[in-house]
């Protein structure tokens, strides 16, 4: 199964780009463990939960190694949120390839919007280390972020 999913990954192509070169991560158990947690269960964010505490673990306490994160499942945000990445920095993208921010779950926008903000909402790499990252909650994204209109939803109906 690893080989083919390995195929897969580098097979995926769109107008030509084709999904960054890096490790890929596998579930070390059984097909059958696999299955059972993803399909009877119906809880594959356990294994995405446990992956991810293992790579964190090798940078904590010093450094959060996550920064942001895109899926496409509400099972892939809430192994997100379990490593501690603020509901600003996740991504969910819809089969349409809209993404929407966990922040704002109505809103849609797409990728070409986001390379438009990509500096606003991530640091640039030559910059080196930030305190956006040592204290997301006051970045320059979602400190200063005007607040949602209040919306009436008697009003609506």
């Amino acid at each position: 199964m690893a080989n083919l999913t390995k195929g897969y990954l580098q097979w995926v192509s769109e107008a030509g780009c084709g999904l960054p070169k890096g490790p890929i991560l596998l579930s070390p158990s059984s097909l059958f463990s696999a299955l059972h947690r993803e399909v009877i269960e119906r809880k594959p964010e356990v294994f995405k939960i446990a992956c991810l505490s293992d790579v964190q673990q090798l940078f904590l306490p010093q450094e959060q190694p996550f920064y942001a994160a895109f899926g496409n499942r509400p099972n892939d945000v809430t192994a997100y949120r379990q490593v501690g990445l603020p509901a600003c920095r996740i991504f969910t993208v819809n089969p349409r390839g809209e993404l929407s921010q966990e922040l704002m779950k109505n809103h849609k926008s797409t990728y070409e919007r986001l390379s438009e903000v990509v500096e606003l909402l991530f640091p640039p790499v030559a910059r080196g280390p930030s305190t956006d990252l040592a204290h997301p909650e006051y970045s320059n994204f979602c400190y200063w972020r005007e607040p949602l209109a209040p919306v009436d939803l008697d009003a609506l109906a």
